[in-house]
């Protein structure tokens, strides 16, 4: 039970990260649109881009990231749809929480509830993957389509994850000229992403207290209940995932999987060491022809 919300540890820190957010979202394509949403658990940053119709491509973002990890994507994505990235409640950004999360389904809906959202192209990565997918197990009738990028949820995170966070922090204070090839060897893009994305959540990881609960993997039986068309992409140097165990779980229990692909040679961020990729399978997704079901 989440009995406390999370915080930045001094008013300093809270700050120095206000700032590095601030830059990072100016990365963002323009026009840019900023939503506060008031939810039973505090207030929901959310920012928009793209045309005015459709329904929309809805981003949530891995563990410790923001909205403006997508930078990369939203210019793209936006010129054919709405597209909407949720600064996650409990995670630092621009969102405000002020009770603790009991129930991360419940939360995302009044979020889209908020937004007038009824109908949504759900894309989440990581962390975000997993609450994607238990909105999926939840039987909501928001969900067009559910894109799960290297998601939480599919399987026991390995031991050998919290060696590669540590690898990777260690790797932040090697010398620039070594980082490129640091990426490679540790599949850790963040090692070359640019340093505006990265500064909000280096800060964040080292001075904000998320109160976060450990995301345990979805029961069979709950991965059954997701009833609306999926598409799966891992990467095939995940350090969250065993890709191939990842997918054979999933063509087993969930009834409506699409399309699930490894992307050889990348790592857990896949949104963001391969944007091109993501973005053509977001949008083929979405718009793939469907039976009267999923009309």
């Amino acid at each position: 039970m989440r009995t406390k919300t999370g915080t930045f540890t001094t008013k300093q820190s809270a700050s120095a990260f206000e700032r590095a957010y601030e830059r990072a979202m100016a990365l963002w394509p323009s026009p840019q649109e900023a939503f506060d949403v008031d939810t039973d658990v505090g207030m929901t940053r959310v920012y928009r881009h793209g045309v005015p119709d459709g329904d929309p491509i809805v981003l949530l973002h891995g563990h410790g990231g923001n909205a403006s990890t997508w930078y990369a994507l939203v210019e793209q994505l936006g010129r054919r749809r709405p597209v909407y990235a949720v600064d996650t409640i409990d995670d630092p950004g621009g969102s405000i929480q002020t009770r603790p999360v009991r129930d991360t389904s419940a939360w995302l809906e009044q979020v889209m509830e908020g937004l007038g959202l009824d109908r949504v192209h759900l894309v989440g990565h990581s962390y975000g993957g997993w609450m994607a997918l238990g909105l999926g197990v939840s039987g909501t009738g928001r969900l067009a389509t559910l894109t799960l990028l290297d998601p939480g949820g599919l399987l026991k995170v390995p031991k050998t994850f919290l060696a590669h966070l540590v690898a990777g922090a260690l790797a932040m204070q090697a010398p620039a000229t070594w980082k490129p090839g640091l990426a490679k060897i540790l599949a850790e893009h963040g090692l070359v992403e640019r340093p505006e994305i990265m500064a909000p959540v280096i800060l964040g990881s080292r001075w904000f207290r998320p109160h976060r609960l450990p995301t345990p993997p979805y029961i069979d039986g709950e991965l059954r209940k997701v009833n609306v068309p999926t598409q799966i992409l891992v990467g095939g140097r995940s350090r969250l995932l065993r890709p191939a165990a990842a997918l054979e779980r999933a063509h087993r229990l969930i009834p409506d999987l699409e399309r699930a692909e490894i992307v050889a040679g990348a790592g857990h961020g896949l949104p963001q060491e391969r944007p091109e990729l993501t973005i053509a399978r977001i949008l083929t997704f979405a718009d793939r022809p469907r039976g009267k079901d999923h009309d």
